[in-house]
């Protein structure tokens, strides 16, 4: 929760913004902090604003089995320039979420190697297109697919909007049967079944590009943010909005999740 807001506090945070360079070294310093490999991937995204320098930034734990298993999240904000948008849940939950996430694994050992993966541009800067958009995720499943990471990821899970007060996951159908199911039958064993809703809901976000070349990989979101989702992509996406329960329930998930793919 702590680092939500201070995440928010930044204030707008779109790619290639001073505020976003603030919020990354934030990250890292708090990374430095732990026993972790931190990897940076920079690369130039081609944008209807002209080309844009990015990072996606990656905390690496080491396993013994030769498998991964990636946890990600973007921490960006949308590029919107008549509004504050300071993304307190969209782009802020996330960041605080893997965070956190990242110090709890420094004080556990797995057998996969786990990769926490902070995405820059998840966001669109016009209409959401197949060229405007996850310009983090694309590329680094193109490098992952390049450099064989992908041949030994046995899982993806993506986070996203998941610091909502009122708590609800949608069942994301883009997302792989199995897993999405493990994540809903975790949940309900750990008596938090009701955060995970039966509501199906087609979601693209940074786990499409993985999907696509083939991974296996779940979207956990609440899509449904203030009353008719009135707070998504507005000046009301505040600290205020967010709950330290719902950032527990996610993670106790995610955790217990994590040791069941082993």
């Amino acid at each position: 929760m702590q680092h939500a807001r201070r995440a928010a506090a930044f204030g707008p945070r779109p790619p290639g913004s001073p505020a976003l360079d603030e919020l990354r070294a934030y990250i890292l310093g708090e990374l430095a902090k732990l026993r972790c490999e931190v990897i940076r991937d920079e690369f130039t995204a081609n944008t209807p604003l002209g080309p844009i320098k990015m990072v996606n930034l990656i905390a690496r734990f080491p396993g013994r089995s030769g498998r991964a298993v990636a946890v990600s999240g973007h921490y960006e904000t949308k590029w919107m320039p008549d509004i504050r948008f300071v993304g307190a849940n969209d782009g802020g939950a996330s960041t605080g979420f893997l965070l956190e996430l990242a110090r709890v694994m420094s004080h556990r050992e797995f057998r996969n190697e786990i990769l926490i993966v902070f995405f820059d541009g998840e966001e669109s800067f016009g209409p959401w297109s197949e060229n405007d958009g996850l310009y983090g995720s694309r590329h680094l499943a193109a490098r992952w697919a390049a450099d064989s990471t992908l041949s030994r990821l046995r899982a993806l899970i993506n986070v996203d909007m998941i610091g909502d007060h009122e708590l609800g996951i949608l069942r994301e159908m883009h997302s792989t049967a199995w897993l999405r199911e493990l994540v809903w039958r975790t949940a309900s064993e750990l008596g938090l079944g009701r955060y995970f809703l039966d509501q199906a809901a087609w979601v693209e976000d940074d786990h499409i590009p993985f999907l696509r070349r083939g991974v296996s990989a779940v979207n956990l979101i609440d899509f449904d943010y203030g009353p008719r989702n009135s707070f998504w992509h507005t000046e009301q996406d505040t600290p205020d909005k967010l709950s330290a329960v719902s950032f527990a329930v996610v993670g106790r998930v995610v955790l217990e999740v994590l040791r069941r793919l082993e």
